[in-house]
């Protein structure tokens, strides 16, 4: 039987290998939607490749310009209700939407019993409460796209999680792994952006330097494998060729391996409970491979030890201190704060955090939207100092 998949996010990293995926597997995979934050050259190629029966844009004229570009039948629709839609009308919806914005994807797909490949950690780090009553319904999955959480799915046990003593998480250290205190005051954007290992989007590249990624990461494992935040530990693995390990009662360790390629999470997550048949990432073994572990440094990485705390405090915290994150790299993207300043800005909102209940999407939405305006406070506040 042919799948249908909406592609979320289709313009992006994760969308485009998806896209890519599906292209190594004809006749297994139909898109049924596709979405973008606005009309390019590329979506238009995207729309015009695989035909789907909708199609998402940011605004009405992102619809209008999209409109005029392409010559078949298809429903353009808008914003987070065009999300949502799409999101609920295929077999698997690939949520790769950045940020906070792609929550709707998140909530609208595990409500109409769907299986969520999920690439988007804002989405259920800041809603986690939410997102885990709509988790119920009958049919919804959760699949994780995230190189790290897809190892650990694949090495969970089916006997049960009383079995496990702890989850590990990788982590390549980013580009300043080895940088001294001195240097890491001094670091620029483009410095910042050169990530060793993958190749993402700027604002997931900033976090990786900061290894805020992998304490979000931490967050979200916390929500998707319902551990305790302290049996969730993070090692540094330059190498990124172990993906996660989960450590058994027993001494036992199981870890998932593969060369960097975000295409083989992608089809592990497209094609679950099966493997799909086209390898993405073997590992060469004809030769020598040296693994390297260590513990991450966490004078130099505040930002990992901002989201442990976030995760210890539950239920609005994470989502303030994502919104936090996100308002401080903006921020040293434009140029406007220092490498350092982003953790430094970040704690600072965590100080002024108000606990709320998170019963509903309304009210991640409040305490996203008041995280922000604090947190556009504070930096406003450095400027005029």
């Amino acid at each position: 039987m042919t799948t249908t998949v909406s592609v979320l996010g289709s313009t992006g990293s994760i969308g485009t290998q998806t896209l890519d995926v599906i292209e190594h597997h004809e006749g297994r995979f139909s898109v049924m939607a596709l979405a973008a934050g606005r009309c390019s050259d590329l979506l238009v190629a995207q729309v015009e490749r695989w035909r789907p029966e909708i199609v998402v844009v940011a605004s009405e004229p992102e619809r209008d310009a999209l409109a005029a570009r392409i010559d078949r039948p298809v429903e353009v629709l808008v914003g987070p209700e065009g999300l949502a839609v799409a999101a609920r009308s295929a077999d698997v919806a690939v949520n790769a939407v950045m940020g906070f914005a792609g929550l709707p994807v998140t909530i609208a797909a595990l409500a109409a019993g769907r299986r969520l490949a999920l690439a988007n950690k804002e989405s259920l780090i800041a809603a986690a409460p939410v997102v885990a009553r709509v988790r119920q319904t009958p049919g919804a999955q959760i699949v994780p796209v995230d190189s790290e959480h897809c190892a650990i799915h694949q090495c969970l046990p089916e006997a049960g999680r009383g079995e496990v003593r702890r989850l590990i998480l990788t982590a390549s250290g980013g580009p300043f792994r080895q940088a001294s205190l001195e240097q890491l005051a001094s670091i620029t954007v483009a410095e910042a952006l050169d990530h060793p290992t993958w190749s993402m989007g700027p604002k997931i590249t900033i976090d990786s330097s900061t290894l805020m990624n992998k304490g979000l990461e931490v967050i979200e494992a916390q929500a998707l494998f319902e551990v305790p935040i302290d049996q969730i530990d993070v090692v540094v693995h330059p190498q990124s060729i172990v993906h996660s390990m989960v450590e058994m009662v027993d001494g036992s360790t199981l870890a998932q391996l593969s060369a960097p390629d975000m295409r083989l999470p992608i089809s592990y997550a497209l094609g679950y409970p099966q493997r799909l048949d086209v390898a993405f990432g073997p590992l060469d073994l004809s030769g020598p491979m040296t693994l390297e572990f260590s513990p991450p440094d966490m004078e130099r990485f505040a930002c990992l030890g901002l989201a442990y705390e976030a995760g210890r405090v539950g239920g609005a915290a994470p989502a303030w201190m994502s919104a936090a994150n996100e308002i401080a790299v903006e921020a040293f993207l434009a140029e406007r704060l220092s490498w350092f300043g982003i953790a430094e800005v970040v704690a600072e909102a965590m100080e002024r955090f108000v606990q709320r209940e998170l019963d509903d999407v309304d009210a991640v939405l409040e305490a996203d939207r008041e995280a922000r305006d604090v947190t556009r406070t504070i930096l406003q506040g450095r400027m005029d100092a």
